[in-house]
């Protein structure tokens, strides 16, 4: 084995059997830079050799494309000490060149390090000791008391900056006013050099600490910049204001510079504080989720008594009180009491939902008027605000395509700078100007000074953590930054029909009596009988009369026939339930106006249930899976926007019919199955169609793993759920289209945000450089290049911020 080359076990999960483990060997060999592998079937891992550890990520993406799947951990860390863009970069690098990392990113925007590492390979522990080893350190503890803890710190340092900041605007007024209006007052340039000390070295010390840091790793980031900048004009200043007649001797003046070092110092801590303050606002989202849980929640005892403990001791199957007003505190299932509850900050439903015995609540939300008692099914980590506050964070942490691009030009932008500021140093030097030494030093400190990898740095994360965080308001969960950027290219929409447009579940639409007075005499019989049925349509009978019956009929004999119905005896006589053909079966006689009904309703391709004596029908019920009310607008809405809208159901012809044309689909696909909506994905990509599945169930998942934009409805499955890039809270269709928008939106502010970022380094680095000079005679003054390179930060923070305001 080669020096350079890693040894890297891989935990296999799902390999059951040397044909299994054949088949991911053989996956392996197909990954470029696996130099070896073979799979350990009885210790269920894969052994890979390679000399690039990025290989890994590649192998375990290869191992689950083969149906397998492979054991890591993904976590989310704060990450301390960052100052600029090139901060992330060199701790992401760092992170990513550590063996057993799959991947890993850092979000200069938000402080936060997204990790996914094989455990046995390397640990939490590991990841922190080599991010330490570059001058950053990341918080591995993820306990409420860390979190505490972490904001107590920010804080603090947060207060420490504005310290910093004003006392360093305090001492560079004074220098200012010396240096440019009392510089022959007696012993000016050591009263400068006084107060200019304190801003350099003290104040703007963590500038020099960090870029030392950068340079014992080869590396460079906005601190090098700073600290080179400021550092060569102060030197410079104090070997003028001690030894003046080196310049005097040689018929020059010897100029100081204590003000510019101190005042660029000064305004780029002030645009770091203002910085910090926006982009605080660009997380609110998180912050309001996080604020949903309350910390302490009212216990039920054994003894029935009501005890009030820590949000932290709550287990699975504790029965909780909640009491009016007061939010629920972890998701569970109510046993007693009702009440309304509002639920609009995770589903952005504003209307409050009907809470009974049996009915599932939700940790965050906020109950109404009525006290609830509920058992505990779901705490901590495992809550939906949990899972949402986990895909939110993931999100705002993840990298848009465009981000990618953006990152490798600012790898590369500190060094560039520095060399754009030698080359105008010396060219001063060489074109022989007078004082040309002296304004070749102004130019170099002046191209450091004005030039900002921050800005791109920020331009899109910023955008991306203020989009999630709107999407995340709005009920649309989404699940990383990929997806925010691409669905605004979504030219068709494919939509699954049960679940998605429909309720999800059959409603008796309406009940057809044979003659007056037929309600008030066998409603009741009706739901007894219907009542002891375990056919699904049958609930949905139960469903409607439950509220109209107060006591159900006896009935003495009970039989259910499958495929039919069920037939009964009680002391009145024999009656059926059940479907036309037992009708027809057991001759039973329709009147003429049940049978229009009938054929009325299965026009629209509703399921007629007949109810029926010994020898005539007594009533007919229209059962159907309920289009959702808002589903028809939702559609126009997509259409409007110019994309193509599909349904694709696995339900009869007849029934996809008559649904498509209610909602306005012309395209639609019947009797399909999970393999037919993933091939009919493929074909509309095919046909060059960015494409969107929306679906809510199990068979829907491989189609939504196939679509370029997935998106589940909330109330689906968990497996929808995982698989989907964005997931709808509401299950209302209508945020499909807000989310396009949202999407829209976004990528508009991140190109402008970029457009400024790129255009203002394109335009102030030649005009610090002194391009200027030869026509115009003017030389930038470093004082203002530091408040230009620190307001280009904050503008594009605050363009970012628009996103809060925008209507979807």
């Amino acid at each position: 084995m080669s020096a350079t080359t890693n040894i890297i076990d891989i935990p296999l999960s799902g390999v059951e059997s040397e044909h299994c483990a054949l088949i991911v060997d053989k996956g392996l060999g197909k990954v470029p830079g696996v130099i070896s592998h073979k799979v350990e079937l009885n210790n269920k891992k894969a052994v890979i050799e390679t000399a690039d550890r990025e290989v890994v990520g590649k192998a375990i993406s290869a191992i689950r494309d083969l149906g397998y799947d492979v054991d890591t951990i993904k976590e989310n860390y704060p990450v301390t000490g960052l100052s600029c863009a090139s901060c992330a970069i060199s701790a992401e690098t760092i992170l990513q060149s550590q063996p057993g990392v799959v991947g890993a990113v850092v979000n200069f925007a938000n402080n936060t390090a997204s990790v996914e590492y094989i455990p046995g390979v390397t640990s939490a522990e590991a990841l922190k000791e080599a991010v330490q080893s570059v001058g950053y350190d990341i918080v591995i503890e993820n306990s409420t008391a860390a979190n505490d803890a972490l904001e107590k710190l920010q804080e603090e340092k947060h207060s420490a900056l504005k310290r910093r900041t004003w006392l360093a605007i305090g001492f560079s007024v004074p220098l200012v006013l010396i240096g440019m209006v009392f510089m022959h007052m007696p012993y000016a340039n050591y009263i400068m050099w006084a107060l200019a000390t304190p801003v350099v070295l003290v104040f703007g010390r963590q500038f020099f600490v960090n870029a030392w840091k950068q340079a014992k790793h080869r590396s460079a980031n906005m601190d090098t910049l700073v600290a080179l900048s400021t550092g060569i004009a102060y030197i410079f200043s104090v070997f003028n204001t001690l030894y003046p007649e080196f310049w005097e001797s040689r018929g020059l003046e010897a100029h100081v510079y204590f003000e510019a070092a101190a005042v660029v110092i000064a305004f780029i801590l002030l645009g770091k504080l203002l910085e910090e303050r926006a982009k605080s606002n660009t997380s609110t989202a998180i912050k309001k989720l996080m604020g949903l849980q309350p910390k302490t929640v009212t216990r039920i005892a054994t003894n029935q008594e009501e005890e009030l403990v820590e949000i932290e001791d709550v287990k699975v199957n504790d029965v909780l009180l909640v009491k009016p007003g007061e939010r629920i505190p972890v998701d569970g299932r109510v046993v007693s009491g009702s009440s309304y509850v509002d639920e609009s900050m995770i589903s952005g439903e504003p209307v409050p939902v009907l809470k009974e015995k049996g009915v599932k609540v939700f940790s965050g939300t906020i109950n109404q008027k009525g006290s609830l008692q509920f058992v505990a099914e779901k705490v901590g980590k495992d809550t939906l605000l949990a899972h949402i506050i986990k895909m939110v964070q993931e999100a705002q942490g993840s990298k848009a395509p465009v981000q990618k691009l953006v990152d490798k030009i600012a790898g590369i932008f500190v060094p560039v700078v520095i060399g754009i500021a030698l080359v105008s140093f010396i060219a001063w030097m060489l074109v022989g100007v007078e004082n040309g030494f002296t304004q070749g030093l102004l130019a170099l400190v002046t191209v450091l000074v004005i030039a900002c990898p921050c800005a791109l740095g920020l331009a899109t994360p910023t955008a991306i953590m203020v989009g999630v965080g709107k999407g995340a308001e709005n009920g649309i969960l989404i699940k990383d930054a990929e997806s925010l950027e691409q669905a605004k290219n979504i030219d068709a929409v494919i939509l699954d029909k049960t679940g998605t447009i429909t309720e999800g579940k059959p409603e008796v639409l309406e009940v057809a009596w044979a003659e007056t007075g037929f309600e008030e005499k066998y409603a009741s019989l009706l739901f007894a009988l219907e009542k002891k049925s375990e056919h699904p349509l049958a609930e949905a009978i139960v469903r409607y009369f439950s509220s109209q019956i107060s006591a159900e009929a006896k009935v003495d004999f009970f039989e259910s026939i499958t495929g039919e119905g069920i037939r009964a005896r009680t002391a009145d006589g024999e009656y059926l339930v059940g479907s036309p053909k037992m009708m027809a079966v057991n001759g039973i006689k329709i009147s003429d106006a049940l049978q229009r009904k009938s054929d009325e309703w299965l026009d629209q391709a509703y399921t007629v249930i007949w109810f029926a004596d010994k020898t005539n029908a007594l009533a007919a019920v229209a059962i159907a899976d309920k289009i959702k009310a808002s589903s028809p607008a939702a559609i126009r809405e997509l259409q409007f926007l110019g994309i193509e809208v599909y349904m694709l159901t696995g339900d009869n012809q007849r029934t996809a019919k008559a649904v498509s044309e209610k909602i306005g689909i012309s395209s639609y696909r019947a009797e399909t199955l999970p393999g037919d909506k993933a091939e009919f994905v493929k074909k509309l990509q095919a046909a060059g169609k960015v494409v969107a599945m929306v679906g809510d169930g199990i068979n829907d998942s491989h189609a939504l793993a196939q679509a370029d934009v997935s998106i589940a409805m909330g109330k689906g499955t968990d497996i929808a759920m995982d698989v989907a890039k964005m997931t709808l809270i509401s299950s209302e269709l209508r945020h499909i289209a807000k989310a396009i928008k949202l999407s829209r939106k976004t990528v508009s502010v991140i190109k402008q945000n970029l457009f400024w970022a790129f255009i203002y380094n394109v335009i102030g680095i030649p005009i610090a450089a002194g391009i200027l000079f030869p026509f115009t005679g003017f030389l930038l003054n470093p004082m203002l290049a530091g408040a230009a390179m620190a307001l280009s930060s904050v503008s594009v923070v605050t363009n970012s911020l628009r996103l809060k305001y925008a209507q979807l």
